[in-house]
């Protein structure tokens, strides 16, 4: 059966980029590079794919990584960086619209310097290049959003189908076994969180399709219909994935751009940030006055600790760091530090702080979190004038920032190879012709 289902998916596959393929027109042959860094971002690295992973440590495993992944993805960036070389981009002046990422960048490279070891921690570095490098490749596109529905398109008729033939078929690939015995599905994952990720991001998009950029939003159409399959084919995962992180934020998003179709917010698009601040603004009064945090943990079948979080912080904020400057990028989860932290939590293996800020503190310290607070007030800022321009694009910007907020309190996504952190630097990144909506 499970060879019939295999037959059956790979058709399904074929299938559907022939038929967006027919319906686009022929796409820009560099997107595929971006395509490939974020196939491999949101499903697993080339070495667990074709199992070709070397046989060191856990530890030195999370520290050093594998050579094979390390060439893939250098070749993917080297592939993007000469693209974006043969593009009239005015760099000086992107610099300037977007100095508070290039400075982070910037920032990010300097520490290498006091990490604890510095050429492990450069090359992290490089690879870390790779996110502005792909964000930039689809926003100097003729039509930069389109080429991003190009992308998650074509992930989700990839990462969907073989998720769900995985978790069914092939749980050797599609499932794991926690301490206790239970099962934890993961698709095409390495675990749980990141099919719930692949289902956050596949079904943001296809939720902004319907609702802002689908010219027969009411109508049955064949895209139409493939929408809202594959809408159900994401709550079925993340139900499987019990990804509460995931299920949060997508409801969240999805709330927004209902809200974001009022006529209230139509009238007048810059209406949508101070609506955003002011609930925030009444959430956390509440929060702070009710305990609203611990009825949405229960919403989401979490407790407080949300599932030993609280305390994974408290044994990392014990170790000994700079507060000012951090341990160094990507450095603070290494040699007996992790060792330490590992044990202080019973012995689970991880290799971050479940927190995007905590980490960004514990690596970068205090700087880095500033930083991460200015990119994302001032791609607010950006995305609040773009709304009046092309609304359909700015919101799905805004979709993306809003996501990344929330997503990293109980996920660290603000580094690393990952597909948040990479779209949310395509949501703040700002590229000035991308306010002329002809052109989208």
């Amino acid at each position: 059966m499970r060879y019939i289902a295999t037959s059956l998916c790979l058709l399904l596959i074929i299938y559907l980029f022939r038929m967006d393929y027919k319906k686009e027109g022929n796409p820009s042959n560099a997107l595929w590079i971006p395509l490939l860094w974020m196939f491999l971002a949101g499903s697993r690295y080339v070495s667990s794919w074709f199992n070709l992973r070397s046989q060191m440590s856990l530890a030195d495993a999370y520290t050093e990584g594998s050579p094979i992944d390390a060439a893939c993805f250098l070749t993917l960036i080297v592939a993007a960086a000469v693209v974006l070389s043969r593009r009239r981009v005015d760099w000086r002046n992107m610099m300037i619209q977007n100095k508070w990422i290039w400075l982070y960048f910037l920032y990010c490279g300097v520490s290498v310097v006091w990490a604890d070891n510095s050429f492990v921690s450069f090359k992290k570095f490089i690879k870390e290049l790779g996110n502005p490098i792909m964000a930039l490749v689809i926003l100097t596109e003729e039509r930069p959003y389109e080429a991003l529905g190009f992308i998650l398109k074509r992930l989700s008729f990839l990462l969907l189908p073989l998720s769900v033939l995985f978790v069914k078929y092939f749980p050797e690939l599609g499932r794991a076994y926690r301490v206790g015995g239970s099962p934890m599905y993961t698709g095409v994952g390495h675990q749980k969180n990141s099919l719930g990720v692949i289902c956050l991001i596949a079904g943001i998009y296809f939720v902004w399709r319907l609702l802002f950029n689908c010219k027969e939003a009411r109508t049955l159409s064949k895209e139409n219909l493939i929408s809202f399959v594959f809408l159900g084919v994401i709550a079925w995962l993340l139900y499987m994935s019990d990804s509460s992180t995931s299920l949060g934020c997508l409801a969240l998003v999805a709330s927004l751009l209902f809200v974001g179709r009022s006529k209230f917010i139509t009238e007048s698009p810059a209406r949508l940030i101070t609506v955003i601040a002011t609930v925030t603004a009444i959430l956390l009064v509440m929060d702070m006055a009710l305990g609203v945090r611990e009825v949405i943990f229960d919403l989401l079948g979490r407790d407080a600790t949300l599932t030993s979080r609280t305390h994974i912080w408290e044994v990392v904020k014990e170790m000994d760091t700079n507060p000012v400057i951090g341990t160094g990028f990507m450095s603070f989860w290494s040699g007996e530090r992790m060792a330490t932290i590992w044990e202080g939590i019973g012995g689970a293996v991880i290799n971050q702080a479940h927190n995007g800020y905590l980490e960004q503190y514990l690596n970068l310290g205090y700087v880095g979190v500033a930083f991460i607070g200015a990119i994302l007030l001032s791609g607010l800022i950006n995305i609040r004038r773009h709304l009046a321009t092309d609304y359909p694009a700015a919101i799905l910007r805004l979709c993306f920032v809003i996501t990344a907020i929330p997503y990293n309190y109980t996920e660290a996504s603000f580094y690393g190879i990952n597909n948040i952190w990479l779209l949310t630097l395509f949501g703040v990144i700002e590229i000035s012709y991308r306010r002329d909506p002809k052109r989208q």
